[in-house]
């Protein structure tokens, strides 16, 4: 689907056709044969619409004829996380397109950073101003990645907090999911801040002399690294988490077996005595009544007694 966007009275506005310093958004369902006519209207390599949608296209841009592309990576909520025990935030890529007087924006999910966008979420942006425009959505893709890394943060404590009572896989399978996120946020912001960098050393936008727009990069770059620090910390807490319950559920279990095993030794007590006795033997005191074999079970039972309160006091139960 192909739609073109301009701002008109301060609102923005979907065209019929693309005009002079419009916003052309490319998003699902569109065709192959839709994306090689805008290439060949727009005079725009194939490459640089397709190499957009490819899930694991890395951060990076490109120049090629006065053409250029930025591909920045986003976070997206996985709708099938819990299905397959996935993790519960994908990255997917979202390409940008500058070219003569238009800019364009292409991916193959609907994606929430640029949905805020078309639902004026986004205050102070002009699609005429390009590079002020791709400044704005990489501050909100900033945005966006601290939002879910919040979530992740709370939703962790939560399942933390149930795991202190019980330990079900369930839970567990959860925190993986979750360990799964913070890979992706970590190898996407590393990769996004790296682009970043590359585009203001190399002036890619063109703004090294706008003080306001210069200044704005700098700070969406110390968000970036921020947001990235962020993902690393809660990276180490959720592996010291996963690793100490590993170990406490390691250790229950080593507890179990422990008192099972002097449950047993106790109950071997009277089982070995009543196997001595019941050998075909003479028994202590036999006067052919009952007397022996209760004078058998009460010193069967004392013995067990006594070493149950042995074990006790060396606080093996």
């Amino acid at each position: 689907m192909i739609r073109y966007y301009a701002k008109k009275n301060g609102q923005l506005t979907e065209l019929d056709k693309p005009e002079s310093n419009c916003w052309i958004n490319i998003s699902t369902p569109f065709s192959h044969e839709e994306l090689e006519g805008l290439s060949q209207e727009f005079d725009i390599p194939l490459d640089f619409l397709t190499d957009s949608l490819d899930i694991d296209e890395r951060s990076r841009y490109e120049l090629e004829e006065e053409v250029r592309l930025i591909v920045v990576n986003t976070p997206l909520l996985n709708e099938k996380s819990e299905s397959n025990n996935e993790a519960l935030y994908i990255t997917v890529p979202i390409g940008i397109i500058l070219v003569d007087n238009y800019m364009i924006t292409i991916t193959s999910y609907e994606n929430p950073v640029l949905q805020r966008f078309l639902e004026g979420g986004v205050k102070n942006f002009d699609p005429n101003d390009e590079s002020a425009f791709v400044l704005k959505l990489m501050e909100q893709n900033v945005y966006r990645f601290l939002t879910c890394l919040k979530k992740l943060n709370l939703k962790r404590n939560v399942i933390e907090k149930k795991l202190y009572d019980s330990s079900s896989n369930s839970d567990l399978r959860e925190l993986l999911s979750i360990e799964k996120s913070l890979v992706y946020f970590v190898n996407t912001l590393s990769s996004n801040e790296l682009l970043k960098m590359k585009m203001k050393r190399s002036d890619f936008l063109n703004i090294r002399k706008d003080e306001d727009k210069a200044d704005l990069f700098e700070d969406i770059i110390i968000d970036n690294s921020q947001a990235l620090e962020m993902a690393n910390v809660h990276t180490r807490i959720l592996n010291g988490t996963m690793e100490a319950y590993a170990s406490i559920i390691s250790n229950n279990l080593n507890m179990v077996m422990q008192r099972l095993t002097l449950v047993t030794v106790i109950l071997m007590v009277p089982t070995l005595v009543a196997s001595f006795f019941g050998m075909n033997v003479p028994v202590p005191f036999d006067d052919g009544g009952s007397g022996p074999f209760y004078a058998i079970l009460i010193f069967a039972i004392v013995i067990s007694l006594i070493l149950a309160w042995w074990f006790r006091r060396k606080s093996l139960f």
